[in-house]
C-alpha cells in the first residue's frame, strides 16, 4: 500500500519534472487568520470595483466552502524572474512599460495545462479526486502558499521567496488525499519597508495592507472606468501593471532569471513605442496580444492606459497619436486623449481644439476633461 509520504514524494517529483520550481502542501483548514485579514480588506472597501471578491468571500476564506471534500492543498510555483530590473524602463518615457509577468505567454494557460497533467497523474495512480486553480477562482493562493512553505507574504502583500525573490507564479490543486503538511514559512521582512516607500500612488495604508483602489496594477488592469486624475501622473509610462514594489525587494538578490521559455519576454512587449500602440484598432490589438494576459483587458482600456503614458511623456512627437484619438468610438479613449493633449500643449492651442470638438461631444466625462487641462500654461 502506498503511504502518504510516498504519494507526497511522487507529487514533488512529477511537479519538478513538469517545470515547477517549488512545491508545498498544506491542509484546507489553515486560513483562519487570513480570513480575518480578508474581511478587514472587504470592510474597508479596498477591493474597488472587484465586486466578485465580496460576492465570493466565503469560498475564498474557507476552501471547504468551495469544495467540502478537500483535505489537502498542493501549492506549486514557477519562477518568472526578469533578466533586468523592470524599473529601468520607467525613464524611457516614449515607451510603454508592461509588467514583467505579462511580457511572455499567459501564465494562466501555461500553469493550468501542467496542473492538469499532475491532476491526471493523481487520479490515475493514487485514485484521488482533484480540482485545479490558477488565479481564476475564489482561492487565497498567497496565504496558502505561505502555509505550504513556499515563501511569505511581504509587507506589499505579495509572495516573497528566499530562493526566487518576488517572481513566482502560483497554482494549486485541491485534493481529497490526506497528505502531510509542510511547515508554514516565517516572515523575513524584518524592519525593511522599501516596498511601501516606493509605491508611486501610496497604495499601502499600513504594512501588509493594500488599498487596491490606489494600486497602479489595479487601476491599469482591473479598473474599467476613467482612472481618477490624482493617479494619472504617478502612473508614468506604466501601461499594464506595475512592478515597483516587487522589484525593490532586497530578497531579489537571490532571484533567478526564468528558465522556462514560456516566460521569456516577447521582443515586441519589452519596450513598445507608445505611438505604435496608440494606433491599434480592435483587430490589431487582438492579433498582437493573442496568447497574452493583456488581451483580457480589451482594446479600449489598453489605449486609455497608453494615452495616459503619452500625456506623461512630455514628448511632442506623440502629439499626433493623441490627436488621432479625439474621435475614437470609445468615450474612455476620447477622454484620455483630451487629458493627454492638455498635458502636452499650451492652453491657447488646447482651447482652440476644445472649441472645435466640444460641440460634437456628448459624453459627460469627456466634456469634463476639456475644461480641466493640466499641462503647460493651463
Amino acid at each position: 500500500m502506498t503511504t502518504a509520504a510516498q504519494i507526497t514524494a511522487d507529487i514533488r517529483d512529477t511537479a519538478r519534472r513538469l517545470g515547477f520550481d517549488a512545491v508545498g502542501i498544506t491542509h484546507a483548514d489553515n486560513l483562519t487568520q487570513n480570513a480575518q485579514w480578508l474581511q478587514d480588506f472587504l470592510n474597508r472597501h479596498h477591493y474597488g470595483d472587484m465586486d466578485w471578491m465580496q460576492e465570493k468571500a466565503d469560498r475564498r476564506a474557507d476552501p471547504k466552502v468551495l469544495w467540502p471534500d478537500v483535505k489537502s492543498i498542493i501549492m506549486l510555483a514557477m519562477n518568472y524572474g526578469p533578466s533586468h530590473d523592470p524599473r529601468d524602463l520607467l525613464a524611457a518615457k516614449e515607451r510603454g512599460n508592461i509588467s514583467v509577468y505579462a511580457r511572455g505567454k499567459d501564465y494562466h494557460d501555461v500553469i493550468k495545462k501542467r496542473l492538469k497533467q499532475i491532476a491526471r497523474h493523481l487520479v490515475q495512480h493514487h485514485h484521488a479526486d482533484v480540482k485545479v486553480f490558477v488565479d481564476t477562482a475564489p482561492v487565497m493562493e498567497k496565504p496558502l502558499a505561505a502555509n505550504a512553505g513556499l515563501g511569505w507574504q511581504g509587507k506589499h502583500t505579495n509572495m516573497v521567496s528566499r530562493h526566487f525573490g518576488s517572481w513566482l507564479f502560483l497554482g494549486c490543486i485541491y485534493t481529497t488525499l490526506d497528505l502531510p503538511s509542510d511547515d508554514a514559512h516565517r516572515d523575513h521582512c524584518g524592519q525593511c519597508h522599501a516596498c511601501l516607500d516606493i509605491c508611486p500612488t501610496h497604495a499601502f495604508p499600513a504594512p501588509y495592507k493594500l488599498d487596491a483602489r490606489r494600486c497602479i496594477s489595479y487601476l491599469t488592469i482591473e479598473h474599467k472606468g476613467h482612472i481618477p486624475r490624482e493617479f494619472r501622473n504617478p502612473i508614468g509610462n506604466r501601461i499594464y501593471g506595475c512592478d515597483d514594489c516587487l522589484a525593490v525587494c532586497p530578497w531579489n538578490k537571490y532571484a533567478q532569471t526564468a528558465q522556462d521559455a514560456a516566460y521569456f519576454a516577447r521582443a515586441e512587449l519589452q519596450a513598445p513605442r507608445l505611438g505604435d500602440l496608440a494606433r491599434l484598432d480592435d483587430v490589431a490589438f487582438r492579433q498582437i496580444f493573442a496568447g497574452s494576459p493583456i488581451k483580457r483587458l480589451g482594446r479600449d482600456r489598453f489605449i486609455r492606459n497608453v494615452l495616459i503614458a503619452i500625456g506623461n511623456s512630455q514628448n511632442l512627437d506623440l502629439l499626433p497619436a493623441a490627436l488621432s484619438k479625439l474621435r475614437d468610438d470609445s468615450p474612455l479613449v476620447r477622454a484620455m486623449a483630451v487629458w493627454a493633449l492638455g498635458k502636452l500643449i499650451p492652453l491657447p492651442q488646447f482651447n482652440a481644439l476644445r472649441a472645435d470638438h466640444l460641440s460634437r461631444e456628448v459624453d459627460p466625462a469627456v466634456r469634463q476633461e476639456w475644461f480641466t487641462p493640466e499641462g503647460p500654461n493651463a
